[in-house]
């Protein structure tokens, strides 16, 4: 196999929808699913009411997207359900909303809205076949954390803990006294989340769902290390004392937190932390989900949810192993034409990632020399946008560092939405725990793939769409841009003559195509994660302590490495045939506009979008 991926093993039509295995006495009553109107409504009232049940579901969305106001205020005090019966409840409704949206999709209406509608139903298909196993945590209709499902309900970077304070601190707007209650009433229901995940933690426990050993030694030491710290020193208080205190606020609401982290909160994280002990317990070091009830079954659903593809865990392995070795063909003739000659391309780039001159120091100074370098990197791909573009979006961002409570447990780099009105904009996070993991030689490359051109700016294209669109993230497409994003900024010259900026390019492609590999080895191959952390660093000539974390995060998000590559290669498959049917009327400028303006959709779709945009240029030339 190689770039041109096989058509047939895109996602066909959705198959029909089985019965729910729904958790053990938790079947929602009749009166927790909406039905009324539903016969007589509008295919854009049908979809625009999903959109409003997927924001009710998941309150922490209608805030990042700044729409916790007027007719939705009341969201601003809520957080989804993490319970075994807002899980049971999500499932029942997704399962139907699934054949509300087919419906839509097989009717008359406009193309776009068939469009929207089959996105949707895509989205919920996805849910509703990962519903249906009774374990783990089942996000993708979650704006906020849809690019990963996860089979443990916590883990090292997974769970209330490591999302919640942070999303409040970062995300929870304080103008209003209002919005400072707000802010408590979320506090109190952040005490309630913990707890709805520790009854799931105890519920998949005695189904055997338990995870790895080492992972559960991460996510208690950073459980430990919140549970002890003094109420007032933690983010819940310290963020809204600051904010409010900004504002010419009572102190009242600071105090009301203080006072519930002490009495509910931390309770909640004693609770959690001795379930996730009884998982140690039980636990053992088996690295890949083959090791669970269904396991292998379960992958090749996480494979389906990430990759939007029917490709087999061993399709996807062998075009990771086919990849790398494209990728670093080239590496190696740029290492050899700059005189390094010895060792494999792996350990040249080992190499030059201990080069001191390309280190930043690992103090905070360092730290904010970086932060700087990273915003330099931002403002020159700013200015390149309008060759790249033909309608250009604000590319509203701001450069964060990964909050330290949770550092060691989170990714290297990642990316958050701002507010659709633009008034808070999307972060790009970076993890600092340790700046050798970060040779300035592979920060251009990050840069462009979590801010411009890659996930913020494409986010922003989202907003243009009807509310259900905002709402639903693809993996395999926003991840697959992202990296099309980087090979977007070398064909503008952001890299320049610089070799070692070429390399660094390279070397996170490379990485993409390791991940094929090593996600498909620990899940279908049964890797040990020795075993996978070994094979990776060798293979890119990354550090040990980046590949550890990222081993680490396939054990926990099975599937989800795999979207990058396999997105990216589709998208550029995409373009090729673009430039193939237009000729002289292909343009590049257009062709990214079709993708970022079509939205994010499953891949099987995007093909629809290109041949939609491959039509309207030819159109325009007859005209």
């Amino acid at each position: 196999m190689h770039a041109n991926i096989d058509r047939r093993l895109f996602l066909g039509s959705a198959s029909a929808t089985a019965g729910l295995a729904l958790l053990p006495g938790c079947a929602p009553t009749a009166a927790t699913i909406p039905t009324t109107g539903l016969a007589n409504a509008s295919p854009t009232e049908t979809l625009a009411r999903i959109a409003e049940e997927m924001l009710a579901e998941y309150p922490e969305s209608a805030t990042s997207l700044g729409l916790d106001k007027g007719e939705r205020v009341g969201l601003k005090s809520k957080l989804t359900d993490r319970s075994m019966l807002g899980r049971s409840t999500r499932a029942l409704a997704a399962n139907r909303r699934l054949a509300e949206a087919r419906t839509v999709a097989a009717s008359n209406a406009p193309a776009s809205v068939k469009l929207d509608a089959q996105v949707t139903a895509a989205a919920h298909e996805i849910a509703d076949e990962g519903y249906r196993f009774p374990f783990g945590d089942v996000v993708n209709l979650d704006p906020n954390l849809g690019y990963r499902n996860a089979p443990y309900v916590v883990a090292q970077n997974t769970g209330a803990f490591i999302e919640i304070p942070d999303f409040l601190d970062s995300k929870h707007v304080i103008e209003t006294q209002p919005d400072a209650q707000a802010y408590v009433a979320r506090v109190e229901d952040y005490a309630t989340a913990l707890d709805g995940e520790t009854e799931r933690l105890a519920h998949d426990r005695g189904l055997g769902v338990v995870a790895p050993s080492f992972l559960l030694d991460k996510t208690l030491k950073i459980l430990r290390g919140g549970r002890a710290e003094a109420p007032t020193s933690t983010v819940l208080v310290t963020s809204l004392a600051k904010r409010a205190g900004e504002k010419g606020l009572p102190a009242t609401s600071a105090q009301a937190v203080e006072a519930l982290v002490h009495q509910r909160v931390m309770p909640a994280l004693d609770r959690q932390i001795a379930e996730i002990e009884k998982h140690r317990a039980q636990s053992n070091d088996n690295a890949g989900v083959w090791d669970l009830p269904d396991g292998e079954e379960y992958y090749r659903w996480a494979l389906k949810a990430a990759t939007t593809t029917n490709l087999s865990p061993q399709e996807i392995h062998n075009l990771g192993r086919e990849q790398l070795k494209l990728v670093q063909d080239r590496m190696d003739g740029i290492l050899r034409k700059a005189g390094f000659t010895k060792g494999s391309v792996g350990a040249r780039m080992t190499a030059l990632g201990k080069d001191p001159a390309q280190l930043f120091p690992n103090t905070d100074a360092g730290r904010a020399q970086l932060l700087g370098y990273l915003n330099e990197l931002v403002a020159g791909i700013r200015a390149k946008m309008p060759q790249a573009f033909a309608t250009l979006v604000p590319g509203n961002l701001v450069i964060k560092r990964v909050p330290i409570a949770i550092e060691v447990g989170a990714p290297g780099g990642y990316a958050g939405p701002g507010t659709i009105d633009g008034t808070v904009p999307g972060a790009y996070y970076i993890n600092l725990r340790d700046t050798a993991r970060w040779p300035k030689f592979g920060l251009p490359t990050l840069t462009y793939h979590e801010g411009i051109p890659g996930h913020i700016w494409q986010g922003e294209y989202t907003f243009k769409l009807p509310l259900v669109r905002s709402l639903l993230a693809f993996n395999a497409y926003s991840e697959g841009w992202a990296l099309y994003a980087e090979q977007v900024a070398d064909e503008l010259g952001m890299y320049g003559d610089n070799p070692l900026a070429v390399l660094g390019y390279l070397q996170a492609n490379a990485f993409r195509c390791c991940r094929l590999v090593v996600d498909t080895g620990l899940h279908e191959m049964r890797w040990s994660r020795a075993q996978a952390i070994r094979w990776f660093a060798e293979a890119n000539g990354s550090g040990e302590d980046e590949v550890q974390s990222e081993v680490d995060r396939y054990c926990a998000w099975p599937g989800q490495a795999c979207g990058y590559k396999i997105g990216q290669i589709e998208i550029v498959r995409l373009r090729e045939k673009a430039k193939d049917a237009l000729g002289s009327r292909y343009d590049f400028r257009q062709f990214n506009d079709a993708v970022v303006l079509g939205g994010a959709v499953p891949l099987t779709l995007l093909e629809s979008v290109i041949d939609a945009h491959i039509a309207a240029r030819r159109a325009s030339r007859r005209g």
